[in-house]
């Protein structure tokens, strides 16, 4: 199966060369970084680096992971990707985890699968207090309203490409992750979760590294779960 991965990232210039350099090689056809605006050389490294950069000068997670979908969805149906895995460019994630994220896609076991933060290994100080407790709310919330079992919202995930198309993705900043994941659950797709380890980035966080970014993550992300009841 054909697989490509998307990378938003938005001035991630010191960490996107590392995360590029560790993808697992021979698995993955393209690698998509989409550069969200960035003020410093996040494009012309990920360029260097053998990725496909695309520029978004929208701001917005959401917007930059809509960009990178377009691109793939523009190839001749025959040449689109099987699967498409989503991964931060800030090295918090270990994109080596990706073998075994795709592995139920694989095996034809799910439709969509999880990294799943709360089950894998956490450096101590990687998520912190407000992170923790947002995606046990959420989580939390989904499980009532929606059915779901999830235990993480986290970014590294993988999908098949005809789910991504059924799911209709439309948020365009701090929903994305939650509103998939809802309507993955409300189109009776197959989620499951596969633990991954996370350490902490490099520099600093745009949503949990700012009260700003935490309110309005927080907000947008209780207002998606209750905006498709």
């Amino acid at each position: 199966m054909v697989i490509d991965v998307i990378i938003p990232a938005f001035n991630e210039e010191q960490s996107i060369a590392k995360v590029l350099a560790e993808i697992p090689a021979g698995l993955v056809r393209e690698i998509i970084v989409v550069d969200n605006n960035s003020r410093d050389q996040t494009g012309p490294v990920a360029q260097a680096a053998g990725a496909t950069v695309l520029r978004e000068p929208r701001p917005g997670y959401g917007h930059a992971c809509l960009a990178g979908m377009a691109h793939c969805l523009a190839r001749p149906r025959p040449e689109q990707a099987d699967i498409i895995v989503f991964l931060d460019g800030d090295y918090s994630d270990y994109p080596a985890d990706m073998t075994a994220l795709v592995q139920p896609l694989l095996r034809q076991e799910a439709d969509l699968v999880i990294g799943s933060r709360a089950l894998g290994e956490r450096e101590a100080g990687s998520m912190l207090p407000q992170q923790i407790f947002g995606n046990w709310l959420a989580t939390t919330l989904l499980h009532r309203f929606y059915g779901t079992r999830f235990t993480d919202l986290g970014p590294f995930r993988a999908i098949r490409r005809e789910a991504l198309q059924r799911i209709g993705m439309q948020d365009t900043t701090y929903g994305w992750t939650v509103e998939m994941q809802l309507k993955a659950a409300k189109l009776g797709l197959r989620s499951v979760e596969v633990p991954v380890r996370y350490r902490r980035r490099i520099g600093v966080s745009k949503v949990s590294g700012t009260v700003k970014g935490t309110l309005g993550a927080g907000y947008k992300i209780l207002w998606t779960i209750f905006r498709y009841l």
